[in-house]
C-alpha cells in the first residue's frame, strides 16, 4: 500500500493516470514542451513497472555498477544519471523520489503512474480501451481528459486538444497553493 505525501506549497503536483495503452507518455511528450514554453520548469516522476536499464553493458557506468557501487552518479556537460539498484526492493517511494527532485525547484512535477498515490490527478480515458473511469473511485482526480464526451465529476477536457489540456496544467499550478490549503490534511471531497 502507498503511504501518505507531505505536499508542499513550492512543489505543485500533477498525476497523470490512466490504463496501459491510453496515451500517457504521448501526451506528455507533447505537454512538457508547451509548457516549457510558457516559462515553467517541468520535471517529470516516470513509474516503470519493470526492471529497465539506462546503461549499456559494457559501459564504465554498467561496468562500475555491476561491480557493486551504489549509488553511482555519472556526470557529464550535457546531462547526468543516478543509478542504484534496490533488489528485493517494494516499489518506488514516490514521497523519496519527490524529494530528489526537490532541490533542482521545478515548478511543476509531472507524476506518471503511480496511479494508487494520493496526489492530483489528470485522468486520461479511452472508452474505447473498455476500462472504467478512474475518477468514479479516486477522489484525488481533479479533471478527466478523454476523446469521448463525458459527464464525469470535476473538469471535463478533450484528450486530442493538447492547447486545453496545457492551459488546464497551467491553471493547475496557479490553483495549486489554495487547492493544498483547502486540502490540506485529508483527502479532497
Amino acid at each position: 500500500m502507498t503511504q501518505a505525501l507531505s505536499l508542499r506549497p513550492d512543489q505543485p503536483l500533477l498525476g497523470i493516470a490512466a490504463w496501459s495503452g491510453t496515451g500517457k507518455t504521448t501526451l506528455l511528450e507533447r505537454l512538457v514542451p508547451m509548457l516549457k514554453g510558457a516559462g515553467l520548469k517541468v520535471a517529470v516522476i516516470k513509474h516503470a513497472h519493470h526492471r529497465f536499464e539506462v546503461d549499456q553493458p559494457g559501459k564504465d557506468s554498467h561496468r562500475l555498477r555491476m561491480a557493486g557501487a551504489e549509488p553511482i552518479l555519472i556526470a557529464s556537460r550535457a546531462r547526468l544519471a543516478l543509478m542504484m539498484e534496490t533488489p528485493g526492493g517494494e516499489e518506488a517511494d514516490l514521497a523519496t523520489l519527490l524529494a530528489m527532485v526537490a532541490p533542482l525547484e521545478p515548478q511543476l512535477v509531472l507524476v506518471e503512474g503511480f496511479k494508487d498515490w494520493p496526489l492530483p490527478k489528470l485522468e486520461l480515458h479511452r472508452p474505447a480501451l473498455e476500462k472504467p473511469l478512474m475518477v468514479e473511485d479516486d477522489p484525488w482526480i481533479q479533471a478527466v481528459a478523454s476523446d469521448a464526451p463525458l459527464a464525469t465529476r470535476g473538469d471535463a477536457l478533450d484528450l486530442n486538444d493538447h492547447d486545453a489540456i496545457a492551459a488546464w496544467v497551467q491553471a493547475w499550478v496557479r490553483r495549486w497553493p489554495e487547492w493544498l490549503v483547502a486540502h490540506q490534511g485529508g483527502e479532497p471531497s
